[in-house]
């Protein structure tokens, strides 16, 4: 249960809203539970119809455990599932082959109605890198299975490792077709860089499918919300094949956000941080998670570290808790002395210093920031001819995302490469100090990964596309359809397959490679494979 010395201290840090957000965070954080078993748990419960319908996922491997997710909720769409106020008991196993007669491990855990029916399950004792299959039993109803692995040894050097990444899939704007193609590509890992949701109302995004509701702000909408997305059969079927990382951008709460700033100015900041607090309780809900990132109010630790041997280091990032205010308005403006204030800063100085000191000890081929926004110093013309950059990417903070690749290259972390979301298009980035200093060196490389729907169907080209490449030479590649990105590392290169879609507006689409690029290992800066 919330600590009340931490909450008071929690307040301090929000900026002096005190005694009436004390208050107001007091009522909302009564009802979180304690994580451990409950007496009083419904062994044998009966229900109506299917508690599985949400699937299974898994996520947040390490070499000898995982986490194993399910929500029961035989009305996903009803703010509580269709499920009662008391705690059910979830039966789980987990075995080395799909049809469960080589047992490996089993147990009991919780669904609460604290925590929305949902389980997460924290299995240790797994052997390394290694493919294990999982199922849920509650009462007589049995889940879907799911496969999952563990992570290689940290000692080890794997011969290979195949991820995909993506983003931004907003439901009213298109279909995730993506995720089908993504299934038969039996990948080891998928990381999602944020949109997994989009938080606004019925209809304002499209009319492809309709989200259910208002604006959501009560920690029931974000139920409503998320088991609307999880419902689709693609999305879910994607979680059960391999586990997943996941971290959020903005649209997980709301659109924008900057630290406990609106991008609105009316807005009254006690439910606002009321309003973070039900959104970040309901993504630990949604997601599969480890106990430790449990919300604390408005704050939840999501920025961790995860390995696969010493092939690849992956560092997860949260580029919008801890942030400062966009400067200039948010507009796209020239880096001037507002974007270049030192105070500026996407990750926070407590995220920032764990960043450095775990890339510093690191001894992995490959050393990746999987985060939200472009780090790509990207500009866009102006009617006076000069170039305009986004203030909610890394240029609206160019101090510190300039110190973030001068420390790369001080240290020489060894092939540094930053995975990233957010603006529903593809880019491949040979990322400087300045990168408007064409003659300095490359230090980094950077993949940007287009949405999975959200802007409905793309174009392969967008308008101003040659010029856009000429004013910006970090730029070698750009793309405006929908997809996702696979990864193939190895010990000798780096791999990146743009997988585009030719229609997200209707069932059929078709998902084929766009381009593909190569980063060699000891050589900053892709090339076209």
């Amino acid at each position: 249960m919330f600590d009340y010395q931490q909450l008071q201290a929690a307040i301090k840090s929000e900026n002096g809203v005190s005694r009436r957000l004390f208050l107001s965070y007091g009522a909302a954080l009564s009802s979180l539970p304690f994580l451990a078993p409950a007496a009083w748990a419904d062994c044998s419960p009966v229900f109506k119809s299917d508690p599985f319908t949400l699937g299974v996922a898994s996520g947040d491997p390490d070499s000898t455990s995982v986490i194993l997710w399910t929500r029961l909720a035989p009305e996903p769409l009803d703010p509580n599932g269709g499920m009662g106020p008391q705690a059910v008991e979830v039966r789980w196993e987990i075995a080395d082959d799909e049809g469960f007669q080589k047992p490996v491990v089993s147990g009991t855990a919780q669904a609460t109605p604290q925590l929305g029916h949902t389980v997460h399950v924290e299995v240790s004792g797994l052997q390394p890198d290694r493919w294990y299959w999982y199922r849920f039993q509650a009462g007589e109803a049995v889940s879907p299975v799911g496969r999952t692995r563990t992570m290689p040894d940290e000692s080890t050097m794997p011969e290979q490792l195949k991820f995909a990444f993506a983003s931004c899939q907003n439901f009213e704007q298109g279909l995730f077709t993506a995720y089908e193609q993504m299934a038969r590509d039996d990948v080891d890992l998928v990381f999602h860089l944020g949109d997994y949701i989009y938080e606004y109302a019925s209809g304002r995004n499209g009319k492809i499918r309709t989200h259910l509701g208002r604006e959501i702000e009560s920690l029931g909408d974000y139920r409503v919300r998320y088991s609307q997305y999880r419902s689709d059969p693609l999305l879910h079927q994607m979680h059960a094949k391999c586990p997943w990382f996941l971290t959020w951008d903005d649209h997980e709460f709301d659109n924008n956000c900057a630290g406990d700033i609106s991008e609105e100015s009316q807005v009254d900041p006690v439910e606002y941080l009321l309003r973070r607090a039900n959104a970040y309780q309901v993504y630990y809900e949604m997601m599969p998670l480890r106990p430790r990132s449990l919300p604390r109010g408005p704050h939840m630790q999501i920025y961790r570290q995860a390995s696969f041997g010493r092939l690849a280091n992956f560092f997860v990032l949260d580029t919008r808790q801890y942030r400062t205010d966009q400067p200039n308005g948010d507009k796209r403006s020239p880096i001037n002395d507002a974007a270049l204030a030192r105070s500026n800063s996407l990750l926070g100085s407590r995220q920032r210093n764990w960043l450095q000191s775990k890339m510093i000890s690191s001894d992995s081929t490959w050393n990746i920031l999987a985060q939200q926004v472009m780090m790509g110093m990207v500009g866009f013309p102006q009617n006076e001819g000069s170039l305009a950059y986004s203030m909610d990417q890394w240029p609206g903070c160019a101090y510190e995302r300039m110190g973030l690749m001068k420390f790369l290259a001080d240290r020489r972390i060894p092939n540094p490469v930053v995975l990233t979301g957010d603006i529903h298009s593809s880019w491949v980035n040979n990322l400087r100090v300045d990168d408007r200093k064409v003659e300095t060196p490359v230090i980094a490389t950077e993949f940007v990964g287009s949405s999975i729907s959200s802007g409905g169907n793309g174009v392969q080209k967008r308008d101003g596309h040659a010029e856009l490449l000429s004013n910006n030479p970090c730029v070698q590649f750009q793309n405006s359809e929908r997809g996702y990105v696979r990864c193939t590392l190895t010990p000798g290169k780096w791999t990146s397959e743009y997988m585009v879609v030719n229609d997200v507006t209707k069932p059929g689409g078709h998902v084929t490679p766009r381009a593909a690029f190569v980063v060699e290992t000891g050589t900053a800066g892709a090339h076209p494979a």
